[in-house]
């Protein structure tokens, strides 16, 4: 495992105006009760927060005239998968992600998010949380990833 190198991936916080934020739970993993913010991998050549907006309107629908970029976070953050998923995500390939995460606020109202806009969706759902109740709400290997995030976001949201 140690010698598999990280996914690359952007990931997107989005804070609504009442300082909450956009989770929504994972079609894959609802068994498990699995929220998430939106996320997912940078295409090669592909410019960090422009993956980073990508994914949020493929997941999300919201495009990038809806949101303000506040901020980054200072480095990326890693987590490695748990050994019975190393194999089975993404071909094998890597042994976790590397994730470049962005804050932004939404400029929108709730009717602008549209989970099928991308074919096949990747969320059944999806509500707004307090930034603390973030770690709780993620599958465990990614928690210390999420706590991360919202103590460098957390003045900012």
């Amino acid at each position: 495992m140690s010698l598999l190198p990280y996914r690359p991936c952007a990931g997107f916080m989005l804070a609504n105006r009442q300082g909450k934020v956009f989770v929504g739970q994972r079609i894959d993993s609802q068994h498990l009760g699995a929220w998430q913010m939106p996320q997912g991998g940078i295409d090669p050549g592909e410019d960090t927060a422009m993956a980073a907006l990508r994914e949020l309107a493929e997941e999300t629908g919201i495009g990038a005239h809806l949101v303000d970029i506040i901020a980054r976070t200072k480095e990326p953050l890693r987590y490695d998968l748990p050994e019975d998923l190393i194999g089975k995500l993404w071909g094998g390939k890597y042994r976790g992600q590397e994730q470049h995460w962005f804050l932004g606020r939404f400029k929108g109202n709730d009717e602008d998010v549209d989970l099928e806009a991308h074919n096949p969706p990747e969320f059944a759902t999806w509500q707004w949380i307090e930034p603390q109740q973030l770690p709780d709400m993620i599958v465990p290997f990614k928690r210390d990833v999420y706590r991360a995030v919202v103590r460098e976001f957390a003045a900012l949201i």
